[in-house]
This record gives structure tokens, C-alpha cells and sequence, in this order.
């Protein structure tokens, strides 16, 4: 596994941001499996020789089988502050999906109503509100294509459980490797083809803006993508 250090995106002294891997845990889980979060705290601890727990805040997560920008507050402060700025749409979120069908236009805006089911770890996208259903928006634009995929690069503008998969699964467009939203197969290393790419935002406490890029991972597929992608 790559070292933590070598996946640092930004750091100051109040938040570290780190490329997540798939299958890495964002936080802990009822899997009791060892996190990303544990990592950094180990990271930190050796690099600053601090002595006994090392705080860490967590402001936001990001699936586990999602690759991408994970924030994290080195300080209390900057949690809370962090936090708010996530809660209320101040950062902007951008990801890039690799899909197994191109949306019928090159560009657009996704709206649909999420119901989320806890049971079973899912959420469901209608065009129609449901009891209990929240507003979900995305915006999107098609980067490119491949013999049998292509890479959309998507907005949110909402922050729903599940929301990009469940609303490109609602237009009948899978995510490649997300076998739980209809993907025919599953990605060698278990994950799904979606990279949570940039971040905007405001910092919380030195008030500058921040940007925040994240490069996806190494394999044939998204080095391809990235050859035709001019930001």
C-alpha cells in the first residue's frame, strides 16, 4: 500500500487532505477494520513526535469503494468550521465516473428525489418526491470515450447518500465495477470507478481559497481518460 505521506494533497496546520484508495475506510465501521484515519493519526504522530492520541476530525466521508480527496481537521476548531462549510454546499465537489453508457446529452443537470435504505446500504433515485425522499442535484459534462466506456465529470450540488450512483442508475448509466448499482462486473481491486477529484473552498480558519486536486488512480483505463482531459 502506498505510504501516507506520498498521498498528502495538502496540509497546513489545521487540516491534511489525503488521496484515498479504494477500499479504504474514511472512518470506522461495524467491519472493525483498520482506517484510513488511523493511518494519518500514525502519520502525524511520527512526523510531529507527538506523544500519546493524536486528534484527527473527520468533517465529511467518501465511500469506501471510492477513490479520492478525503479531508481531514488536525484541529478542533477546524473541524466544526469544516463541518459547516461541508453541511452547507460551501465546497465544491467535483468527481470524475467512468460509466458503461454516455448520457443522451454531452452536458446537463440531474434532478431526482434519493430514498435512502438503511437496511441494505442503498439509496434509490426517482423523478418523483416519495415520503421521506431528499432533493438530490448534479450537474455533469462528458470528458471522453473509450471503444466501451466514458468519463463524466460531475458537480454536486447536494450531498445524498449514494447520490451519483444512484442517479446515473436511475438513467440506466453504471458506474464501472459498482456491482451494487447494476455494473456487469466488478474492478480487480474491488472498488469502483469513482475518483472524488477536486475540492473548493474557503478556508475555514486562514480564510483563503483553497483548491484542492486529487490525480485518480494509476490503472491503464483512467491513464487513458487522463490523456484527453485538458482542465
Amino acid at each position: 500500500m502506498t505510504e501516507i505521506a506520498d498521498r498528502i494533497l495538502y496540509e497546513d496546520n489545521h487540516l491534511i487532505a489525503i488521496n484515498k484508495l479504494a477500499g479504504e475506510l474514511v472512518q470506522g465501521d461495524e467491519s472493525g477494520d483498520r482506517t484510513l484515519a488511523d493511518d494519518v493519526k500514525d502519520y502525524l504522530k511520527k512526523k510531529y513526535n507527538k506523544p500519546g492520541n493524536v486528534y484527527l476530525g473527520i468533517p465529511h466521508r467518501l465511500d469506501r469503494p471510492t477513490t479520492g480527496i478525503v479531508i481531514y481537521a488536525k484541529t478542533d476548531k477546524a473541524l466544526s468550521r469544516m463541518t459547516a462549510l461541508f453541511r452547507t454546499s460551501d465546497v465544491k465537489k467535483t468527481y470524475w465516473a467512468i460509466v458503461d453508457k454516455c448520457p443522451e446529452r454531452a452536458e446537463g443537470e440531474l434532478i431526482h428525489y434519493i430514498t435512502r435504505d438503511a437496511k441494505n446500504n442503498k439509496s434509490f433515485a426517482s423523478s418523483k418526491e416519495r415520503p421521506g425522499s431528499k432533493l438530490a442535484r448534479l450537474s455533469y459534462r462528458v470528458l471522453g470515450s473509450s471503444d466501451h466506456y466514458h468519463l463524466i465529470e460531475i458537480d454536486l450540488h447536494t450531498g445524498r447518500h449514494h447520490q451519483i450512483r444512484a442517479q446515473l442508475a436511475a438513467l440506466g448509466i453504471h458506474i464501472k465495477g459498482d456491482l451494487k448499482y447494476g455494473a456487469a462486473r466488478s474492478n480487480p481491486d474491488g472498488g469502483i470507478s469513482l475518483h472524488a477529484r477536486r475540492v473548493s473552498f474557503i478556508h475555514p480558519v486562514k480564510k483563503e481559497a483553497v483548491t484542492i486536486i486529487a490525480p485518480p488512480p494509476g490503472d491503464t483505463l483512467w491513464a487513458y481518460f487522463l490523456g484527453q482531459v485538458s482542465e
